[in-house]
């Protein structure tokens, strides 16, 4: 935990950092043994998966929120190990654990995004830790993970972590296993990519189909699938690449100068 006496809004020194959020499924249906027993068990199971993964978890800012932890990890952190390995191990962590007999059964939703972060006097600051708690709290992964019932996890990464690592080629990470979803809550506005264990997009199609697919902003750049228009007033445009005065979007009409004449 952080303490909120040394933390300073002049000290706060911003880094880019992985950012992590894990919650559990249907936490307020259970008792209040349960809830101490199930929180218990997700804090044991994020500590098994990073150890089976190489990843050091003292190393972790963490927050904990009862039924959720929010973490912060160091920045030599590996995108790809988290990405990879670390989701394929709490996925076997997971099912371990539930094979128990006669125990509750644990689901777990994890959102992960890379971003400026820092920390404040209630945990941290900064678009990252805001964007994992609202990706992991997206209707999108909520109906995914509850119509999926034999999936133990289901995974949201920012479109960042997708463009950047996903989409790279690196081993054990398959673009095409993730279904594209925008979230909406509050004031946050983005695109995420959930996967679920052991179920293609197809599964998760008719969850997440009837979203509103907003424009997106420039700060969410996605993968286009059709075709690319742009509309260059006294500019050049040779293929995809523009130079010279540019206006994206719709074109502008330019007002007359002097007397007046149609355009």
């Amino acid at each position: 935990m952080i303490d909120p006496s040394t933390c300073r809004t002049s000290d706060t020194v911003p880094h880019r950092r992985l950012c992590l959020a894990a919650d559990l499924e249907q936490y307020s249906r259970l008792d209040t043994r349960a809830q101490s027993d199930a929180q218990y068990d997700l804090v044991r199971l994020l500590d098994e998966a990073a150890a089976r993964a190489g990843l050091d978890r003292s190393g972790w800012t963490r927050q904990p929120q009862g039924d959720l932890e929010l973490a912060v990890l160091p920045e030599s952190t590996s995108e790809t190990t988290v990405l990879g390995s670390f989701v394929d191990q709490l996925v076997f962590c997971l099912g371990a654990l539930n094979a128990r007999p006669a125990s509750p059964r644990l689901r777990v939703r994890l959102a992960i995004d890379t971003g400026v972060a820092a920390e404040a006097a209630l945990g941290h600051a900064g678009p990252a830790p805001v964007a994992v708690a609202r990706f992991v709290n997206a209707p999108q992964l909520k109906g995914a993970l509850a119509a999926l019932t034999s999936a133990n996890l289901a995974v949201i990464v920012s479109d960042r972590l997708y463009q950047d690592i996903v989409r790279g080629g690196h081993p054990g990470l398959d673009p095409a296993q993730y279904l594209r979803a925008h979230v909406q809550a509050k004031e946050f506005g983005g695109y995420g990519w959930i996967r679920v264990p052991g179920h293609g997009p197809d599964d998760m199609r008719a969850v997440t189909e009837g979203q509103e697919e907003p424009r997106p902003s420039p700060e969410q750049p996605v993968t286009s699938t059709g075709s690319t228009s742009q509309n260059v007033h006294r500019g050049v445009n040779v293929g995809r690449d523009v130079g010279g005065d540019v206006n994206v979007g719709l074109p502008e009409i330019p007002r007359p100068i002097g007397p007046w004449r149609a355009w």
